[in-house]
């Protein structure tokens, strides 16, 4: 009797769930409330994720929330670049109509490359920012139509998601601001996620945002799955029969409703356990042409247009595919897509079943058939698919001569999107191609029209044929396809098959082209610093006429140089680069070499020169609105600028360049450097809040590819941490920043050197600060960049001369006295140019005389004065405290001047925010008596003041004062017993009183601070 009674196998109960739509529910509420929120929902393959967004999304609509509803589409590797979006964006402009046409006022022609009822898009240049401009229009789009009402975008199946779909979606989850009622929603097949899965890096990135929730959508429980087979069977299951469905559905629901339906037929035994046996089931059961429809339909696509499949299917009348059709929907099996333009399977998993089935040779005709509808009809699908399902069709019918074109041609449609990913997808797709296509096929390739962004050695070389396109043209388009998309280590692989094909000999302008992109894909990727890579092309070009190639390979070479070891060979390479680019007008070129040009003539003391260089740069690159230049000359300009101790300009125009960049995509390289300068030029004007705030938003600002965007802000936290006196954080930040230093380069080694030294110093933990410092000086000499080597000598001195004295802390005399002229030695290879190094210089020359045991309280002054002149707050509060310590042990003669000092420390380590200065200067002043506050102390007081013990101001017993002796002779708890008679309980309990006392967390560090302050004789 069941097998005559239709059955709907989905469940009209909705089952186990409630948890994760409390929690979508809540936050639609949040996102009502002005507070945007995303949320993902993962989960295996029929675990439920669809029926949980569709319980949703009805709740939502019928709040009175807008949703728009995408599904990513499997073509290929990645899908379609952008398909869920377009699938969503067509839904707006179908429901809110003249709203949405307001809300799109300015971004019509910029949104039309993805929605072509729009209007016609702008023209606009196809470079690695033209994504990002995309972006920022859908962002402002969702901004505008969500600020008065509660939308929610769901897209569907992120696990087929392309790339740009998921760039785009993390640049509007990171971009949408409180105060707009957005609600993003995607769902993923997490056994779908193999470990190389792209989605994984995705999930990863948003991880990280506090804004983002995810949810794992658990497999149903027994009892679930009894209440799930009621609501299908109309009433209770037994029990043997609840438990025989849970044991082998495992939980998931679509298997529950598979095997529920089976029960309903009668098919109670003969099932295997074969996934696709049990799949197939139903499908076997449908009437013939039910069946060959879903057969035609599953090697389709995820999804097919109904037009494409009618013509597919020519030999079925209308009235019977469309009997067909709504057996596969009665029966549950396939259902409408979202735009009710085609069908879809109701789940991937029947659908990979029944191609799966299929006979030898019938999946290949089916492929030809869809490719040779579309080709006499291309109006069967949207013409952004048009190339990408041909390619897919052609290949699958095993005719890769057809294939190819169609590759190209969708490669070349996702450039001019901006989706580098896709093209670059697709470019591997016909470089797979190529060689199983005839000679003549390919001589046809000519139509192709690549000009637009082909490498410019090609249009050098007289004897190429600039009408045709060969292998080494797709490559050479690969390989910057593969650079603009991130796809760093797959471009140096393309690299290297590229100059296996040149013959250098024969056309070494195309083989330098190669070997110089093959140098920016190694230092990405850390295998180098790129230099030897450009050396050989610059070999390869040194005989041969002026080039665009050329100036881009010197100007590159003297950019490598001068982040790590600039030279005055540098600055004539640079110069050489310049003229190049002008004679011949490849502006580009020209103004990248000018901007390394410029930095260079900074590093060597022609700071005036380099600026007006620099600014002419900017607005020239601004003029030419080619955003790799204007962001490369804002990055440089503001680090130029902090490095000469401008650090207001330096501020100024990193946040003016910040802006610029995130115009055109936050996940810019440059937008987390830009962002860095500004936090690192703050921290030395003392806006420290300022500083953290924006290294909090740098934290959501890191993008995919090189872990060496994060060195830098990594080490700006642990010099933050360092102000505000958290060792704990300033050591785990430093951590961070050495695990991510990719290239060792002087700009990334030696500001981490330097963070180490004064952390280990501040600990107490002197032999370990020695190491970094003797490892920093094996390097310094060979870095020559005296911004990053003065600090580091200072602070080297400085450490050197906080263990005079210490027992085993100094280290051995002959040890000490090597280290100190090294020091020396590496100060003296520095170049000395303007009033920093020069007040930097004099600093060191005051603490390598208080390491020698000869502290001078002059040379402190001289530093003082010098380091007043350049306005900069570090590293003066530094001087003046040591000045002040110097004056104080000068004399009593000298108090008032080492009170005066005092203060003026004091007051500028508040301006900086520098609370552990600020501490040890309350510390040095609570240990002489002098007064942070001016006042005028009777002769008596100062007498008084003068005598009194410095342990006074902590509050240690004369036996704890015993005890700390013993602590800073480096004596054992039970040491410390013997010597004064007491149990080694006692001498703990002591020292924890100590250690207490002098707010130190260790002993060593008691030892230091007791040395430091001379809180104890002798």
């Amino acid at each position: 009797m069941l097998q005559n009674v239709e059955r709907i196998p989905v469940s009209p109960v909705f089952v186990g769930r409630s948890a994760e739509l409390a929690a979508l529910e809540a936050a639609r509420e949040r996102a009502s409330a002005g507070e945007p929120q995303a949320l993902l929902i993962g989960g295996d393959a029929g675990v439920g994720k669809t029926r949980v967004l569709e319980e949703f999304t009805a709740r939502a609509a019928a709040e009175g929330a807008f949703v728009a509803l995408g599904g990513c589409v499997e073509i290929g590797a990645e899908g379609l670049p952008y398909a869920p979006l377009v699938t969503a964006l067509r839904a707006l402009h179908r429901a809110l109509g003249p709203e949405l046409d307001a809300a799109l006022s300015g971004s019509e022609g910029h949104l039309a490359r993805l929605l072509p009822e729009l209007g016609e898009a702008v023209a606009e240049p196809h470079d690695q920012y033209g994504r990002a401009r995309l972006f920022d229009h859908l962002a402002r789009l969702f901004e505008r139509i969500t600020a008065d009402r509660t939308v929610v975008l769901a897209v569907e199946d992120l696990h087929w998601a392309d790339r740009s779909t998921r760039e785009t979606l993390l640049y509007l989850i990171r971009s949408i601001r409180t105060g707009y009622r957005l609600v993003i929603v995607g769902t993923y097949r997490t056994d779908d996620l193999h470990r190389r899965h792209p989605l994984r890096p995705f999930l990863a990135e948003l991880e990280r945002l506090r804004t983002v929730q995810r949810l794992e959508l658990p497999r149903l429980g027994r009892a679930e799955v009894a209440a799930q087979l009621a609501g299908i069977l109309g009433s209770a299951p037994d029990a043997p029969l609840a438990a025989r469905i849970h044991r082998r559905s495992d939980g998931i629901p679509f298997f529950v409703e598979e095997l529920a339906v089976s029960h309903q037929q009668g098919c109670t035994s003969g099932l295997t356990d074969s996934l696709r046996d049990l799949l197939l089931v139903r499908v076997e059961g449908l009437p013939e042409d039910t069946q060959r429809m879903l057969r035609v339909l599953a090697e389709g696509g995820s999804s097919v247009e109904y037009a494409l499949l009618a013509a597919v299917l020519d030999d079925l009348s209308e009235d019977r595919l469309a009997a067909a059709l709504r057996s596969a929907v009665d029966a549950n099996i396939i259902r409408p897509t979202d735009d009710w333009a085609g069908y879809r399977f109701r789940h991937a998993l029947v659908r990979e079943a029944v191609a799966d089935d299929l006979l030898p040779g019938e999946s290949g005709r089916f492929n030809r058939r869809y490719a040779e509808a579309i080709e006499a009809d291309p109006s069967l699908v949207p013409a952004d698919a048009r190339a990408a399902r041909l390619t897919r069709y052609w290949t699958c019918a095993g005719d890769p001569s057809r294939a190819l074109p169609h590759a190209l041609h969708a490669a070349r449609a996702a450039r001019r999107r901006n989706a580098f990913a896709e093209q670059f997808q697709m470019l591997g797709r016909a470089l797979e191609l190529w060689h199983l296509v005839p000679d003549e096929v390919l001589a046809g390739l000519r139509d192709i029209d690549y000009a637009e962004s082909y490498p410019a050695c090609a249009c050098e070389d007289p004897s190429h044929d600039h009408s045709a396109l060969n292998y080494l043209d797709a490559l050479a388009e690969a390989v910057v396809a593969a650079r603009l998309s991130g796809e760093r280590e797959r471009g140096y692989v393309l690299t290297k098959e590229g100059l296996r094909l040149v013959d250098e000999r024969e056309d070494p302008v195309r083989a330098a082209w190669f070997w110089y992109q093959r140098s920016r894909m190694a230092g990405s990727t850390g295998r180098s610093d790129g230099r030897p890579e450009l050396q050989r092309a610059r070999a390869l070009l040194a005989a041969l006429p002026p080039s665009a190639v050329q100036s881009e390979v010197l100007s590159r070479l003297a950019a490598c140089e001068m982040v790590d070891a600039p030279n005055e060979e540098d600055l004539v390479t640079a110069e050489r680069a310049v003229e190049i680019a002008r004679e011949v007008g490849d502006e580009r070129a020209e103004l990248h070499a000018r901007i390394t040009l410029a930095v260079l003539r900074t590093h060597f003391g022609q700071a005036v020169q380099g600026f007006d260089d620099l600014v002419g740069v900017l607005g020239r690159a601004r003029e030419s609105t080619d955003p790799d230049v204007v962001s490369r000359a804002y990055v440089n300009f503001s680090d130029v600028y902090e490095g000469l101790g401008r650090s207001e300009d330096a501020a100024r125009l990193a946040a003016e360049g910040a802006a610029y960049v995130a115009a055109f995509g936050r996940s810019s390289p440059d937008l987390l450097v830009l962002l860095g300068n500004q936090a690192e030029s703050l921290l030395s004007l003392g806006r420290v809040e300022e500083a953290a705030v924006l290294l909090e938003r740098a934290r959501d600002e890191v993008p995919a590819g090189p872990r060496k965007h994060t060195t830098f802000p990594e080490r700006l936290r642990a010099e933050l941490a360092l102000l505000r006196g958290d060792v704990e954080e300033a050591a785990a930040a430093l951590c961070r920043a050495r695990e991510s230093v990719v290239l060792q380069q002087a700009q990334y080694l030696l500001p981490l050197f330097d963070v180490a030294v004064r952390l280990h110093t501040r600990q107490g933990r002197y032999a370990e600060a020695r190491g970094e410092l003797e490892r920093a000086l094996d390097y310094a000499p060979r870095g020559r960049q005296a911004r990053y080597t003065w600090p580091l000598l200072v602070h080297g001195a400085t450490s050197l001369a906080d263990a005079r004295g210490l027992p085993g802390a100094e280290g051995g005399p002959a040890e000490r006295a090597v280290l100190l002229e090294r020091i020396r030695e590496a100060a003296a290879a520095q170049p000395v140019h303007g009033p920093v190094t020069v007040a930097w210089s004099a600093l060191l020359t005051a603490e390598l005389a208080r390491a020698e045991g000869a502290s001078e309280p002059g040379l402190y002054h001289r530093a003082v004065e010098l380091l007043e002149a350049t306005g900069l707050l570090y590293p003066l509060c530094e001087a003046l405290y040591r000045a002040a310590e110097a004056e104080a042990a000068a004399g009593q003669e000298r108090r008032e001047e080492a009170a005066r000092l005092l203060r003026r420390a004091d007051e500028v380590a508040r301006r900086r925010g520098d609370l552990h200065l600020q501490g040890e200067i309350l510390l040095l002043a609570g240990r002489t008596r002098l007064p942070l506050e001016e006042q005028q102390p009777k002769p008596a007081e100062r007498q008084e003041a003068a005598d009194a013990d410095p342990l006074d101001g902590y509050g240690l017993t004369r036996r704890e004062r015993d005890v700390l002796r013993l602590v800073v002779e480096g004596r054992s708890n039970r040491g410390i017993a013997e010597e004064l008679y007491i149990s080694p309980k006692t001498a703990s309990v002591h020292v924890s009183h100590i250690l207490g006392k002098l707010a130190v967390g260790s002993r060593g560090e008691a030892a230091a601070l007791a040395h430091r302050l001379r809180l104890l004789p002798g």
